[in-house]
């Protein structure tokens, strides 16, 4: 019997390990989001998050007010064709690093013709760790004013990107063990870029063991 018993346990932890939890509560949207940085606006609409361009303003996110460690991460998303964009995970906003400055690991959202979305960035420290210049296979799988899927597998020290299924990015870094997931609307250079908008949907986590 105890045999038994610990074979339904570990099936138990293996089922529930396999649950996607979506990140957006649609009773009450706003209530596990803080905002860091810039003025941009995000606006809820069910479990789509939007967030809108606004002059004058440096970089914005939108944050979970939990952190998260090793987990696989999945979202859409849908950006205007002249904006930049992207998702921190395991990210941080203290008051002892450059006043509160957010940082830590971005997978790209990147429209624009160099086609970088799913490229691994680290927002307020090193820069790019992993640009997409020699994966021409997932600079093309990016679709332009289309819904874009993301997945991100974050284990210990490895971090893996795909874009619409195609495998974009990977990294072995011991730098940010775990932090926050933040949704990143970017500061604009031209009065054209204003009110355009990033959206994103179905954002969903895994936690992995």
């Amino acid at each position: 019997m105890r045999l038994i018993g610990c074979l339904f346990i570990l099936l138990l932890s293996a089922c529930q390990g396999e649950t996607w939890t979506p990140l957006v509560d649609t009773s009450n949207p706003s209530k596990d989001w803080i905002q860091y940085g810039g003025d941009a606006t995000y606006t809820f609409e069910g479990a789509m998050i939007i967030g809108t361009c606004v002059p004058y303003s440096p970089n914005s996110f939108l944050a979970t007010q939990k952190e998260y460690a090793n987990f696989e991460l999945q979202y859409e998303v849908l950006v205007a064709d002249n904006i930049n964009s992207g998702v921190q995970i395991r990210s941080h906003s203290r008051p002892e690093y450059l006043n509160g400055l957010v940082h830590g690991y971005q997978i790209e959202i990147d429209p624009s013709p160099r086609a970088w979305s799913a490229g691994i960035y680290e927002e307020g420290k090193r820069g790019w760790l992993a640009p997409l210049q020699d994966n021409p296979e997932a600079r093309m799988a990016f679709k332009p004013n289309e819904w874009n899927h993301f997945r991100v597998r974050a284990h210990d020290q490895t971090i893996e990107t795909w874009i619409n299924g195609v495998a974009a990015a990977k990294i072995k870094d011991s730098l940010e063990a775990s932090g926050f997931i933040a949704l990143q609307v970017h500061s604009i250079e031209d009065s054209t870029q204003i009110g355009k908008q990033v959206r994103w949907r179905n954002l969903e986590i895994k936690i992995l063991d």
